[in-house]
């Protein structure tokens, strides 16, 4: 196929694509993925049309004006895909399709397109949505819930699997038809829509206080209004958390006003603002049944879940999703393998070595060398301020297996490991006591390291680390490294603010 001129291309015999076509009841969404087996894996590219197919559903049948709407999007799905020709295109059908006695209309038109269409089970979707979840979030157990416009996938998720998934008809579009008539909804219209699905969820197995994790385009609007709302310092909607209180607040809000006036709300795309309403008497309702305070948000759904399947062997669970998204993140802007191996050697002896200072342990190890094997990944945009583009690409988009605070702190490491006092500035809502102090230690360190391999030529073999009254760096090289021991010298009044005690980095000949 012919690939988008930022696709990745250091090894473009072994880049497969992928086109997922996801004929959802509310909205139709393709993506274009690259990936390599078992590597790494990139989102190229992505469609998105608002059909609504699901209206109608709540009477057994797809509307005419939406089968319209659906003919249009497929026609214009079947041509993007024709004209790049991905190695493999998977097509899902969801509610609309599986429930409306005329769904099979949009399988012909599918089908007479070119396009293979699959209607997927309830319980099929719900494990591609456990599936998504269980490699991108840092979760081992959790009930999950995928709403989309026609149902609602709930599923009970252990160790990383799936243990069992049921499809309920609470889809947004499909509880809006039902029940809110009225606009804005009537009191007794909620009432009736909170009590038929506290009704069905009450006959579920839900195991009480597990996290809970949502997914779905109407879950993440409703964090992104959230999100807006508090002026959360983070773009980022997945593994973004949404508390009860949250929910309740726009609740009230939101049932106060008309759909004229939803469609105004910051943050939130108009094709939303008709079904909020049910998506928020919905979660409020998950909420008290789960008995949970909130829940993590997923920005990846049965789309990514279907990328796994081909990118991993079965049971296509990442064996550590934190490694993976450092590592993808590494291959999609790469730099010298020699100088990172080298600057993450010498950031570990400096860790462990200076240990007795620091007390710090494992996570704080782990967080360095993420950010030692990541440091450089901004000279891709260039030299010049790379340190300031590598954070910037940190936070670009999501990381696997990172809470928002963790991926705070490796940004922020990145982004200091040349130069600048390190500092979280507007990221402070977001960490915990003792990151600041934490962040200038392992900034110091990562520093420290970049700077013993300031020529790149791996002059600098190790370092012995001697702790007394004052620090004492000894570096082993064939010949003095000048550069290296200059560049480290620099550092010594950051480290004393840091660590307390002075500097000394010395030739060990």
């Amino acid at each position: 196929m012919h690939l988008p001129q930022d696709t990745p291309r250091s090894r473009p015999e072994a880049l497969r694509t992928l086109a997922v076509l996801d004929l959802g009841s509310g909205t139709f969404r393709l993506v274009l993925f690259g990936y390599w087996p078992e590597r790494a894996y990139w989102l190229l590219d992505e469609l998105r049309e608002p059909v609504a197919l699901g209206e109608g559903l709540s009477r057994g049948a797809i509307g005419e004006a939406a089968l319209d709407r659906g003919r249009k999007a497929l026609r214009a799905f079947a041509d993007f895909v024709g004209a790049l020709a991905p190695d493999e295109v998977v097509v899902l059908a969801t509610s609309a399709v599986r429930d409306a006695h005329n769904g099979v209309e949009v399988l012909r038109e599918a089908e007479g397109l070119g396009l293979s269409p699959r209607v997927l089970s309830g319980e099929e979707e719900a494990r591609l949505g456990v599936l998504a979840v269980a490699n991108a979030l840092p979760l081992e157990d959790a009930l999950v819930v995928d709403q989309g416009g026609g149902s609602a996938q709930v599923s009970l998720m252990r160790g990383r699997r799936f243990v069992w998934g049921e499809a309920l008809p609470f889809g947004a579009l499909r509880l809006t038809e039902a029940f809110l008539a009225s606009d804005p909804p009537g009191k007794r219209e909620v009432k009736a829509l909170r009590k038929e699905v506290d009704r069905r969820l009450k006959a579920l197995p839900l195991e009480r206080g597990l996290p809970l994790v949502g997914l779905g385009g109407n879950v993440r609007a409703v964090a992104r209004l959230h999100r807006k709302r508090h002026r959360y310092p983070l773009d980022l909607v997945h593994a973004y958390y949404l508390p009860r209180a949250g929910v309740e607040e726009l609740l009230e809000e939101v049932l106060s006003l008309p759909l004229e006036a939803r469609r105004e709300l910051p943050g939130l795309q108009e094709d939303r603002a008709r079904t909020l309403p049910a998506t928020l008497v919905f979660l409020e309702a998950l909420l008290d049944r789960a008995e949970v305070p909130g829940l993590w948000v997923s920005g990846v759904g049965i789309r990514e879940g279907v990328l796994f399947t081909r990118l991993l062997p079965p049971p296509h669970l990442l064996p550590d999703p934190r490694a993976f998204a450092v590592e993808n993140l590494f291959l999609r802007y790469p730099f010298s393998e020699a100088h990172r191996d080298r600057v993450k050697a010498l950031a570990r002896s400096l860790f462990r070595g200076l240990a007795p200072l620091h007390g710090y342990g494992g996570a704080e190890e782990r967080l360095l060398l993420e950010a030692a094997h990541l440091h450089d990944i901004g000279m891709h945009i260039g030299y010049h301020e790379h340190h300031k583009h590598g954070a910037y690409l940190v936070l670009s988009g999501p990381l696997f297996g990172f809470s928002h605070r963790e991926q705070v702190l490796l940004a922020r490491l990145v982004r200091y490991h040349r130069r600048g006092k390190p500092e979280a500035k507007g990221y402070r809502p977001l960490l915990a006591k003792g990151d600041a102090e934490r962040l200038k230690r392992l900034a110091v360190l990562l520093r420290l390291a970049e700077m013993l391999e300031r020529t790149r030529t791996g002059r600098v073999r190790g370092v012995r680390v001697d702790l007394g009254e004052r620090v004492r760096l000894f570096l082993e090289a064939d010949g003095d490294p000048w550069v290296e021991r200059l560049e480290a010298e620099k550092q010594a009044g950051l480290f004393l603010e840091a660590f307390g005690v002075g500097l000394e980095v010395a030739w060990e000949g």
